[in-house]
């Protein structure tokens, strides 16, 4: 059993940043592949970015590449979300998940522990 508990959300202007953090329970933490995604109103969930359990990659959704990146510090039990030249298309419900020894997917659905999301509002 893993508990996740995001924090970090906030209100930013357009072109600003903020970093998520996820804290995790347990021991297993390292087992995991962690994940973030986010659900904007009136939308479906959707994929943001993830890290490998084993090998630590990471992997983007092309909206996001080349201004979020995702981290992880196994010995703190948290996983972090850096968001930089952030835009109002960013405005959602961000959550972090965990999929034990997953493979690294992109589906929602393959993730078995979910936190309860936190707010992120860009302001243009």
């Amino acid at each position: 059993q893993v508990q996740l508990v995001e924090s970090g959300g906030g209100l930013v202007q357009a072109g600003g940043s903020l970093r998520l953090s996820c804290a995790a329970s347990g021991r297993t933490f390292s087992s995991y592949t962690m994940g973030w995604f986010r659900q904007a109103p009136g939308k479906e969930r959707e994929f943001v970015a993830r890290i490998h359990w084993s090998t630590s990659t990471t992997y983007y959704a092309d909206s996001v590449k080349g201004r979020f990146t995702i981290s992880r510090d196994n010995a703190k039990n948290t996983v972090m979300l850096q968001m930089n030249s952030l835009k109002p298309e960013d405005t959602a419900v961000y959550y972090c998940a965990a999929d034990y020894r997953g493979t690294g997917t992109v589906v929602a659905v393959s993730y078995d522990y979910w936190g309860q999301g936190t707010q992120v509002t860009v302001s243009s």
